[in-house]
């Protein structure tokens, strides 16, 4: 059975799929339907169920497992899933719902492997006492959890997949460029996106936490690092740099980002971030596309399509 995502318009869809989000709408009639985002392995698609009523609400939420048919049609440049017909699978027809959660391609204790060879090349004690102390902490949930409910990453062990990505990207640029301090580069790249396993739910049907929603990740991880240096009872600079790193690591304030980057390490850590989350969203939307012709729209990078080079 292909994946849901490798499917191109007009063909037609017959498997067993994961409901990842649902959620309630009413047309400009007033007739209200759902729209759903549903998934396997290979990523997941928009739906829509028309003419709905609360008991399929009370059906088809987040976390389902349901058999659907139907076929793929293009919705403003995007591939949607025009639904025919849909069930709730039955217990016995074994469909386990790890098997509809897409997943890092390496396996997750390999990459938490590579994290932890990290902690011997940060060579200052405080740094490197606040981050394995953090890590140490939060590794059940780091081992499994996506790093976004959408865009990049969004697959479990997601989060950890990105961050042993850009520890490989700040390796490469702290080699070239020498003045930037590695240690800060190191413990700002593992801690700055520990915070998502408080903001977001799981890897299973991801969605915002209140919490998540509330304070956001970036507030969450200052405040962890700030009780880890209690905890540990360090003071200093140290503990300002990295809050100040995990503070502007998205960049600008219209990114939600408190404040820019004022130091070169959180200039860098910035861009780090976003060529590696541009770039997995890149490589997977291309990965579904034929050479030589167009990726779907891509929201988070201005809404355009990529081509794809037939060389």
């Amino acid at each position: 059975m292909e994946g849901i995502t490798k499917l191109q318009v007009g063909e037609h869809v017959d498997q067993f799929l994961l409901i990842k989000q649902a959620t309630k709408g009413v047309t400009t009639v007033g007739k209200p339907f759902m729209s759903l985002v549903l998934q396997d392995k290979s990523g997941d698609i928009e739906a829509k169920l028309w003419d709905t009523n609360e008991e399929h609400e009370q059906m088809y939420k987040a976390e389902t497992i349901v058999r659907v048919g139907g076929e793929i049609h293009d919705y403003r440049g995007k591939n949607q899933l025009r639904i025919k017909q849909i069930r709730v699978a039955k217990p016995e027809e074994g469909i386990n719902i790890n098997d509809l959660v897409p997943s890092s391609s390496t396996p997750k204790e390999q990459l938490f492997d590579e994290l932890t060879q990290f902690f011997f090349e940060i060579k200052n004690p405080k740094i490197s006492r606040i981050t394995r102390h953090i890590i140490k902490k939060f590794q059940p949930e780091l081992l499994v959890f996506p790093a976004a409910s959408k865009n990049h990453h969004d697959y479990a062990s997601g989060l950890l997949d990105h961050v042993v990505s850009m520890l490989r990207l700040g390796k490469a640029i702290s080699d070239l460029y020498p003045t930037l301090n590695k240690d800060l580069i190191y413990a700002g790249i593992i801690l700055h996106d520990i915070g998502k396993v408080k903001e977001l739910s799981g890897p299973v049907a991801t969605t915002y936490t209140v919490e998540g929603n509330l304070l956001g990740h970036i507030s969450i991880m200052v405040d962890e690092i700030g009780q880890a240096a209690k905890e540990l009872e360090i003071e200093g600079e140290e503990v300002v740099l990295l809050k100040h790193i995990v503070l502007s690591h998205h960049g600008k304030e219209e990114w939600g980002s408190p404040k820019k980057p004022m130091i070169q390490e959180a200039e860098i850590l910035h861009y780090i971030d976003n060529i590696d989350a541009k770039m997995n969203m890149l490589s997977r939307a291309l990965g579904k596309t034929k050479p030589g012709e167009f990726t779907e729209r891509l929201f988070a990078l201005d809404n355009r399509s990529f081509y794809k080079p037939t060389i």
